[in-house]
C-alpha cells in the first residue's frame, strides 16, 4: 500500500543518514531507493558523484535534481544544505519522506541542528552505519577515531554493516563494544546495506540519542558539514583519458589503508570494459559498471591530513595508469627516496 501523501499541514519526515568512510551508506541508498514500496523519496547529497546512484534508476536530469524512477528526487547542495531544505520543503506534497546522506567524516548533529531551524520539516530518525569489521580499529585510529566514535554516539538506529566479510566464526566481543559506544540506539546487522526500508522509515525511534547529541561532538578540530574536514582529511582526484590497470591499482590503493581510507571510482581496464573501484582500508572491490557511458576515467582518494603526501599518491597511482601519448608528458617519475616511497 503506497504510503499517504505528505501535505503542506503535516511535517515531511526526515532520515539523517551518517557513517564513517567506506561503511556502505550508497549501497543502503541504492536499496531503499529499489524498495521504496510506493514512498516518493528525496534524497539530499553533498554531491551526485559521492552518491553513485544506480544508473537505470534515473530517469532525467536538470541542474541540480536528478528524477529518479517512483517519483523519487536527488538533490545536490554542496556546502549549502539550508537551501536545499526550502526546497525540499516546497515539494513536500509530492514527497513522502527525505533521506540526507551525509559525508563520511560529518556528524550527523551538524545536520540535525540545520534541520531544526526548517519549519515544515521533523527529524525521524539519525542512522548510522558501520563497517563492522574495521569500526573498532576506525574509532581507536588517532587521527579519526574521535570522529568515528561520536557518530556512533549520535545513532538512533546503527546498522552493523558488511557482517558478510567478517571471520567465522567472527572476532569475540564486538556485540558488548557496539553497545558500550551506542548505549541509546538500537542495532541492526545487516548484509551489503539489506536493511527493511519499514525500519529506516517508519520505525518509531526512541530519542534518547537525539536528545544527546548536543554533547557528543568532538572536544578539537569539530566538523561540518560541508564535508572537506580540512584539518583532519584530504583528498585528491584523478582523470585517465585512457585504459588502467586496474587489479595493479587495486594492489596499491589496498596494500597502504594508513594513507589511503577510502578510494572511489569510475575507470576503464586494458579489456576495455568500465568498472566501479571501491576501497575501504584494507578492502578494496571492483564491479562492473552498468551506468551511464563515460569518455574519462576517474579517481577520488582521501586519507588522514597527518600523514598526507600528495606527491607520493600521485607517484603511486600513475604507476599503474596506461597513459595515452597526450598525457605521458603529466606521468610523475618513480620516487627513490626509501623514506618518501607509499
Amino acid at each position: 500500500m503506497t504510503p499517504a501523501r505528505s501535505t503542506a499541514a503535516q511535517a515531511l519526515p526526515v532520515t539523517l543518514l551518517g557513517g564513517y568512510l567506506g561503511a556502505g551508506k550508497t549501497t543502503l541508498v541504492n536499496h531503499l531507493l529499489r524498495n521504496a514500496q510506493g514512498r516518493r523519496i528525496a534524497v539530499l547529497v553533498n554531491d551526485f558523484g559521492d552518491l553513485g546512484i544506480d544508473g537505470d534508476l534515473i530517469e532525467a536530469r536538470e541542474d541540480d535534481v536528478i528524477s529518479l524512477a517512483g517519483g523519487c528526487i536527488c538533490c545536490s547542495f554542496g556546502g549549502d544544505l539550508m537551501a536545499a531544505l526550502l526546497r525540499t520543503r516546497d515539494r513536500a506534497a509530492a514527497l513522502d519522506h527525505v533521506l540526507i546522506e551525509t559525508s563520511g567524516v560529518a556528524l550527523p548533529a551538524s545536520v540535525a541542528r540545520t534541520l531544526q531551524l526548517v519549519q515544515g520539516l521533523r527529524l525521524n530518525a539519525v542512522v548510522v552505519l558501520a563497517d563492522a569489521g574495521a569500526i573498532r580499529q576506525q574509532a581507536a585510529n588517532g587521527y579519526v577515531g574521535e570522529t568515528v566514535r561520536c557518530q556512533l554516539q549520535q545513532a538512533d538506529l546503527l546498522v552493523l554493516n558488511k557482517l558478510d566479510l567478517l571471520p567465522s566464526p567472527p572476532a569475540p566481543g564486538l556485540g558488548p563494544w557496539v553497545a558500550q559506544q551506542a548505549p541509546q540506539a538500537f542495532v541492526l546487522e545487516a548484509t551489503q546495506g539489506q536493511v527493511a526500508p519499514e525500519l529506516l522509515f517508519e520505525m518509531p525511534i526512541p530519542r534518547g540519542a537525539t536528545a544527546r547529541r548536543q554533547e557528543t561532538r568532538p572536544t578539537e578540530r569539530p566538523l561540518d558539514l560541508r564535508a572537506g574536514a580540512h584539518g583532519i582529511f584530504r583528498s585528491i582526484s584523478f582523470a585517465f583519458a585512457g585504459a588502467v590497470d586496474v587489479e595493479a591499482l587495486e594492489r596499491a590503493l589496498s596494500a597502504h589503508p594508513e594513507r589511503i581510507v577510502r578510494a572511489k571510482g569510475l575507470l576503464r581496464g586494458a579489456d576495455g570494459r568500465a568498472v566501479q573501484l571501491q576501497l575501504s582500508g584494507a578492502r578494496c572491490i571492483t564491479t562492473p559498471w552498468k551506468g551511464k557511458p563515460f569518455a574519462t576515467g576517474r579517481l577520488v582518494c582521501i586519507g588522514p591530513a597527518a600523514i598526507w603526501n600528495e606527491t607520493v599518491l600521485r607517484a603511486l597511482v600513475w604507476r599503474h595508469a596506461v597513459p595515452s601519448a597526450a598525457s605521458a608528458a603529466s606521468v610523475p617519475p618513480a620516487l627513490t627516496d626509501a623514506g618518501q616511497r607509499a
